[in-house]
C-alpha cells in the first residue's frame, strides 16, 4: 500500500455483486405500482410514454421517468451478458483509461452475496452457496484483476415468504447467514473484513452482528436533503435509513444503541453513495465536499456503490467525470483509486511499522471423559470484537456456528465438544478466524 498523504481522496468503488438479474415487463409495472401507486397496462408503448413524460401523473412525471430510464432497466440478464461486461472492465487496458493522481487505474471492490434458501426466484438470480463468490474469484485470477481488486462481504436478509426478489432487514429471520459464513471460512478459507449492507439497510441486530467480527463498514448513505419522499419503498427510513448519520465524508465509530450516531463501538463506518440511481446519489457538490475535506488536511474516503447486474461502465465514466472536475478545482488534492481495506487503514492513520498483524493458534485435546476441547489463543496482536468466529463442518454435511467460552487468560477461548454441543465423532473439520482492528486476519483450520 502506498504511503498515505494528508491531501488525498481515496476513491472506493463498491459493487454489490449479486449476479445476473432478469425483470419482465409485467414485473417492471408491478414495481412502478408498488413504488409510485401507478396502475397502467404493462406494454412497451406505455413504458416508452413514461420514459418521455407523455402520461400525466400529477406531478410525478419526472421522478417516474427517471426510475424507468433505459439505463436502469438494461439488466445483465444472464451470466453471458454479465461476463461480457466483466471481461472488459476487469482488463488493465480498461482500468488505465481512468488513472488516478498516481497513474494507477480503476479499482473495484466486489461485495459478493450468496442467494440461498429461497422458494421463489422470478428474477432468475444465481442460487447456491459460493455461486457468485466462486465466479468472481475465478475471473479475478484469470484476468489478473486480483492484483487490483478485492472481494468483500454483502448479505441479503431473508424475506418472510422466501422470495429472492424481495427486500428484508432482519438478521434474526435469516438462518442462512451463519451457514454462508461457515462455508466461506471452511470451504474457501475466506472471512469478511468489509461490509456493504444489503438493501442499504442496517438495524440493531445487524449492527451488533457486524460489531462482533467485521471492522469496516461502507454503508452510510446519509445525504443533507432526503430525496426519497416520492419513493414508497424507501420513504421514512423503510430501507437505507441513514437520516441521523453524518452527511459528510468522515468515517466514524457508531454508538451501541444507534449505528447512525457516532459513539464508542469498535467498527468504523464510511460513507458510500449511489451512482445515478433513484436517490442518494454522488453529485458534483458531494464530490467537492470530499475534496474540501481533504484540502483541510483530513485524508478522506469517498465511497460509491454500483450493482453488477447493471452496466458498471456508465458508473465509472460518471464518477470519473465528477472526480476530474473536482480535481481541477482542488489541484493540491490527490485522488487514489483504492481497495476498501487500504482506504480505511489510510484514513485511520495505520502505521505499518508499529502494527503487529493478528496471529491465532488453535489445538484440540482429548479429555478422559470423551470430551474434546478446542483451545484458541492469540499469539500476536489483538482480536477485533469479543471472540473469534467458530465454524464447524459436521460429517452429515451440516455447517454450524457456535460461541466460544471465555477463559481467565486474556486472548484465550475454549470450546467443548460433547453431548451438549456437538459430538466429537460428528465433526469433520472446524476453523476459527478473526480480524484485528485494521482488517488483518488469522485463520486456523483443524481436521478431525
Amino acid at each position: 500500500m502506498a504511503e498515505p498523504t494528508r491531501l488525498v481522496v481515496y476513491v472506493v468503488h463498491c459493487v454489490d455483486t449479486e449476479g445476473p438479474l432478469y425483470e419482465s415487463l409485467d414485473a417492471t409495472f408491478d414495481r412502478l405500482e408498488s413504488i409510485f401507486g401507478i396502475r397502467l397496462a404493462a406494454t412497451v408503448h406505455n413504458l416508452q410514454k413514461l420514459q418521455s413524460r407523455e402520461i400525466p401523473l400529477g406531478g410525478k412525471e419526472d421522478v417516474v421517468a427517471s426510475a424507468v430510464r433505459s439505463e436502469l432497466l438494461h439488466y445483465n440478464r444472464d451470466w453471458s451478458e454479465l461476463n461480457a461486461m466483466l471481461k472488459e472492465i476487469m482488463s488493465a487496458d480498461y482500468r488505465k483509461r481512468f488513472p488516478d493522481s498516481r497513474g494507477r487505474g480503476w479499482v473495484f471492490n466486489w461485495h459478493c452475496v450468496d442467494h440461498v434458501g429461497y422458494e421463489h426466484n422470478p428474477r432468475r438470480r444465481a442460487i447456491g452457496y459460493h455461486a457468485i463468490f466462486d465466479h468472481y474469484n475465478t475471473l479475478l485470477q484469470q484476468t489478473g484483476a486480483a492484483e487490483w481488486d478485492e472481494i468483500n462481504w454483502h448479505f441479503h436478509p431473508m424475506s418472510v415468504y422466501r422470495e429472492a426478489h424481495r427486500c428484508a432487514t432482519s438478521y434474526g429471520n435469516s438462518p442462512h447467514l451463519y451457514e454462508i459464513l461457515c462455508r466461506r471460512v471452511i470451504e474457501r478459507k475466506w472471512f469478511p473484513c468489509v461490509n456493504r449492507a444489503g438493501f442499504h439497510a442496517e438495524r440493531p441486530d445487524s449492527h451488533w452482528f457486524l460489531e462482533q467480527w467485521i471492522p469496516f463498514d461502507l454503508s452510510n448513505q446519509a445525504v443533507e436533503e432526503d430525496d426519497t419522499a416520492e419513493h414508497a419503498d424507501a420513504r421514512a427510513g423503510r430501507f437505507g435509513d441513514w437520516r441521523r448519520a453524518p452527511a459528510h465524508w468522515c468515517v466514524y465509530h457508531p454508538s451501541h444503541d444507534d449505528y447512525q450516531v457516532p459513539g464508542a463501538c469498535r467498527r468504523v463506518i464510511g460513507r458510500c453513495l449511489n451512482v445515478d440511481t433513484r436517490f442518494r446519489n454522488l453529485t458534483e457538490a458531494e464530490c467537492d465536499k470530499a475534496f474540501r475535506r481533504a484540502q483541510a488536511g483530513e485524508p478522506t474516503l469517498l465511497g460509491v456503490c454500483s450493482h453488477d447486474f447493471r452496466d458498471i461502465r456508465l458508473d465509472v465514466e460518471r464518477v470519473y467525470a465528477l472526480l476530474t472536475r473536482s480535481m481541477k478545482r482542488h489541484p493540491d488534492v490527490e485522488v487514489v483509486h483504492s481497495r476498501a481495506t487500504d482506504a480505511f487503514r489510510a484514513v485511520l492513520g495505520w502505521d505499518p511499522t508499529s502494527h503487529q498483524p493478528l496471529l491465532l493458534g488453535a489445538e484440540v485435546q482429548q479429555h478422559e471423559t470423551g470430551r474434546r476441547v478446542l483451545t484458541v489463543r492469540t499469539a500476536r496482536g489483538m482480536v477485533f470484537g469479543p471472540q473469534p468466529f467458530l465454524a464447524i463442518e459436521m460429517r452429515g454435511g451440516r455447517f454450524v456456528h457456535d460461541n466460544l467460552d471465555w477463559t481467565l487468560e486474556p486472548g484465550t477461548w475454549t470450546y467443548t465438544f460433547d453431548a451438549d454441543s456437538v459430538h466429537p465423532h460428528d465433526v469433520r473439520r472446524l476453523a476459527v478466524v478473526a480480524n484485528d482492528t485494521m482488517g488483518f486476519q488469522s485463520l486456523c483450520q483443524i481436521d478431525f
